[in-house]
């Protein structure tokens, strides 16, 4: 059986950060029967992860999660965006596990903001980081704005949400990322051109 860990950094107790890792879990059971996913909030682990920060030794449930994260197939890691960039316990998080720990592991990059101008975070901030730790990252990176949890806009979440999850799939099927030249690109999606044409206010 394949395993997936989702990692969501939402800091509140009910973020859309969480509501975002849950609909992935959703998507990759539709799209990957033979998966489980476990879905891991870590604002439940912060002041574990503070300490390990500090003192280099995982607590006992810190290192659990570790240890599921180095095991899993693949991984799926969502974060709020605050300023242009993840927060720090999204980073710190990372900065615990060890250097080598995500080598050749696809990963998806996902994360919420409120404002879709946070949207290129992604791919400024985001991916450098799992670059150096030489994962294997999707081309789909999946932002969530305010617009994207409305009525106007959830179809087009829905769409890249599976879009991401069926590369990620496919990689773990060993079938590359199962997208080729002519795939439609999220430069002409709805979130992308509601930036460029906001509704006009009466």
């Amino acid at each position: 059986m394949t395993n997936i860990v989702a990692i969501a950094a939402g800091l509140s107790d009910a973020s859309t950060t969480r509501l975002l890792a849950d609909r992935f879990a959703e998507s990759v059971k539709r799209k990957y029967g033979d998966a489980t996913v476990e879905v891991v909030s870590l604002r439940e682990l912060a002041h574990e992860i503070t300490d390990a920060t500090l003192t280099g030794f995982a607590p006992p449930r810190l290192q659990t999660v570790i240890d599921k994260v180095v095991a899993a197939d693949g991984l799926i890691v969502v974060t709020p965006i605050f300023k242009a960039s993840y927060p720090g316990l999204f980073k710190s998080f990372f900065d615990v596990l060890e250097a080598d720990a995500l080598t050749g592991k696809p990963v998806v990059l996902a994360a919420t903001g409120g404002t879709a101008r946070h949207s290129l975070a992604i791919d400024f901030a985001m991916r450098p980081l799992f670059a150096y730790m030489q994962a294997l990252v999707v081309p789909t990176g999946v932002f969530a704005s305010p617009y994207d949890w409305g009525s106007d806009g959830t179809n087009a979440l829905g769409e890249r949400i599976d879009r991401a999850t069926a590369e990620l799939v496919s990689l773990l099927k060993g079938a590359g990322t199962g997208r080729g030249p002519s795939d439609d690109i999220d430069l002409f999606s709805d979130t992308f051109l509601s930036i460029s044409n906001p509704p006009t206010v009466d």
